[in-house]
């Protein structure tokens, strides 16, 4: 099939929109960059989708078809060779919303959770708003490259409390593009200590040219079974406000606890244009290229 063409250069006008990015704000001469919200149009296969939606003319509640399900693992299997149940996946309604609840399931008050600094502000407030302790493992700037600290990473693991560690892949905000090795190593020091390996990877599909994101869940048997996937097409397709989200959890007991507390907190129900939305997006026509 021919690869459709897209047009980047396209000026959209957003304030006045109701748009949070360029509303927040009222100064005409402020360039809001603050937000992970792009100012072009989503690509034609996702607009075509959401137009035969609307054209139904019914905007009831709705459920992740079976469709919703496939795309996503066809996605993963055909992008980046890592495969996984249709059964390990939790549609919701954002990663914020799906972090929190993952945390909320798998960990119990006063637990510590290790994130590391400088980090995406969201995870501090998840942390904490879930009754759990920060355990900041700091990145390092080495020669103007943001590096894991192994030495104390693996310190923070082994205390009592060390629950989880929520991990960024692309790291945000620093922009880091983790290494296959450098994930390898994060995933054998949670296996090692037998804390949860959880990773916001909704950046993924943003990598700059010359580098290559690598999924957590690939990098090892044990990762594969045991890392808790956060993603979404929101940020690679610009389809946010959409709030459209899944967690993949291979793991059947921390699936079951992750599902529960989804449902506790109502964040359980995409929203079905959304829905509509990741399909074309993970569609074989909005991939561009061959399969890296």
């Amino acid at each position: 099939m021919a690869e459709e063409q897209f047009d980047f250069d396209e000026l959209i006008a957003r304030r006045g929109t109701r748009s949070l990015k360029w509303d927040i704000d009222q100064d005409p001469d402020v360039i809001e960059l603050w937000v992970a919200d792009m100012d072009f149009r989503a690509a034609p296969v996702i607009l075509e989708a959401l137009q035969k939606k609307l054209d139904s003319g019914v905007f009831g509640y709705g459920l992740p078809t079976k469709a919703f399900y496939e795309a996503i693992v066809s996605w993963y299997r055909k992008r980046y060779g890592v495969e996984f149940s249709r059964t390990s996946i939790i549609p919701t309604t954002g990663v914020v919303p799906a972090i929190s609840s993952i945390l909320q399931g798998l960990c119990l008050p006063g637990d510590e959770v290790i994130i590391q600094t400088p980090a995406y502000n969201c995870f501090f407030s998840s942390v904490r708003n879930s009754g759990l302790v920060l355990s900041e493992n700091a990145l390092k700037l080495v020669n103007g490259r943001w590096e894991i600290d192994f030495e104390d990473l693996e310190e923070r693991a082994s205390r009592e409390k060390a629950r989880a560690l929520l991990f960024c892949n692309p790291q945000n905000p620093t922009g880091r593009v983790w290494t296959r090795d450098e994930l390898t190593r994060v995933a054998e020091i949670c296996e090692k200590h037998g804390i949860f390996l959880i990773s916001d990877e909704i950046h993924g599909e943003l990598t700059a040219e010359g580098f290559r994101y690598t999924p957590l869940a690939s990098v090892s048997p044990w990762a594969k079974d045991h890392v808790i996937t956060a993603s979404a097409a929101s940020k690679a397709f610009n389809i946010a406000g959409l709030q459209t989200a899944y967690i993949i959890a291979p793991v059947a007991e921390a699936r079951n606890r992750i599902d529960r507390q989804i449902n506790i907190n109502e964040v359980c129900d995409p929203n079905p244009l959304g829905i509509e939305a990741l399909i074309a997006a993970y569609s074989d026509r909005a991939r561009p290229g061959s399969t890296p």
